[in-house]
């Protein structure tokens, strides 16, 4: 990650460099005047905010032009503040066009700090006129040397907030102080609460029935019990993949049909995009109790993966999901009900029910068909 992080300074410095046609001199620390907004406070009105992870960064009064250093930064701020982001870590799935207003989903891209799709584009970052560049997530090892080094070579300050599906709640209410949003922020943070205890209470007053959660485009990958992703996974269900080392990759740990026959679970979920429209009349997948009773199911997307990938807050929805899946007499909600007010809160959209209809086909669609 140093050698990552140096590469990136060192390129972006090259590259400012180059722009400004100077000679190899010591850079300024505070990013070229024109890259600020109009509306960034005075050096005067800054304030003194304590992050995650115990750094207490120097920030602007006011709040208006926020960066994300990756996917999953990019969901949750989008749920509070979308109106303030100047850019995007990924781009969104191509089915966001069906929800979100064009403005949000066309914005700069910015790449990401940590992560295998890209790398943090800072000369994009300081063109974006960030005021400052929030991390959202389990803290890396390395991530207070990492922030304190971009932030002394760019003059951007960098903030970490944690969040894990217990904690978002608590996250949110931190952003909320953070951007100057506490009354958002308070409503989201409510609804992960509820959404999660509401989980849970289903989860202890059921029996958990025996499930994997499987990806890959042939399906020989499972997300194993005790990773990061498998949190839901594990708190609605029996998650049979126990592997010695769970990977904390979306991607899962490769295991092959095999083992997926030895493990043979009463429910299967599919992520988008795996095995799912393969499985009917194949005879190797037939083996499977879940596939010859038909308790097989796929993960609604869009304009994110329902249960997690990346890891953020889409896991309430998808925790409201799976508990209606598997648990339907446990779980007495109107889920489309839900599905819009989770869309309205954190994607800003109305959801219409042909919308909803078309997401769930392949799972309370599909029971609703048996």
């Amino acid at each position: 990650m140093k050698k990552s992080l140096a590469l990136l300074l060192s390129l972006a410095l090259t590259l400012s460099l180059c722009a400004c046609g100077g000679s190899a001199a010591t850079p300024s620390p505070t990013p070229p005047a024109e890259t600020q907004s109009a509306g960034t406070a005075a050096p005067s009105e800054t304030r003194i905010f304590t992050d995650s992870v115990g750094r207490a960064v120097e920030l602007p009064a006011r709040i208006d032009k926020v960066a994300v250093s990756g996917p999953m930064a990019q969901l949750v701020l989008f749920a509070l503040c979308p109106d303030k982001l100047v850019g995007i870590a990924n781009q969104w799935d191509p089915s966001a066009e069906s929800y979100l207003d064009t403005d949000y989903y066309n914005l700069p891209l910015l790449g990401q700090l940590y992560g295998g799709k890209g790398e943090l584009n800072l000369e994009t970052l300081l063109a974006s006129g960030a005021q400052v560049v929030i991390d959202v997530g389990e803290p890396k090892d390395s991530i207070v040397e990492d922030l304190d080094a971009l932030q002394a070579q760019t003059g951007v300050p960098f903030v970490h907030i944690t969040a894990t599906t217990r904690t978002t709640g608590d996250a949110y209410r931190l952003l909320g102080e953070l951007v100057g949003m506490e009354a958002e922020a308070g409503t989201l943070a409510a609804y992960c609460e509820e959404t999660y205890a509401r989980a849970a209470a289903i989860a202890e007053n059921v029996e958990k029935v025996d499930l994997l959660y499987i990806t890959g485009p042939d399906g020989q990958n499972v997300i194993a019990r005790d990773s990061y992703h498998s949190e839901i996974i594990d708190l609605l269900s029996n998650n049979l993949a126990v592997v010695d080392s769970p990977s904390s990759k979306g991607t899962g740990n490769e295991v092959g049909m095999e083992q997926l026959l030895l493990w043979d679970p009463d429910y299967i979920i599919f992520a988008p995009e795996s095995a799912f429209d393969a499985v009917s009349g194949d005879p190797a997948w037939a083996q499977l109790t879940a596939v010859s009773t038909g308790r097989y199911y796929e993960t609604p997307q869009g304009p994110y993966n329902w249960m997690g990938f990346p890891p953020s807050v889409q896991r309430y929805l998808g925790m409201m999901w799976m508990a209606k899946l598997l648990y339907p007499d446990a779980a007495d909600y109107d889920l489309y009900e839900e599905t819009a007010r989770y869309y309205d809160l954190f994607y800003h959209c109305a959801l219409t029910r042909e919308q909803y209809d078309a997401l769930t086909a392949n799972s309370i669609g599909q029971l609703a068909g048996q």
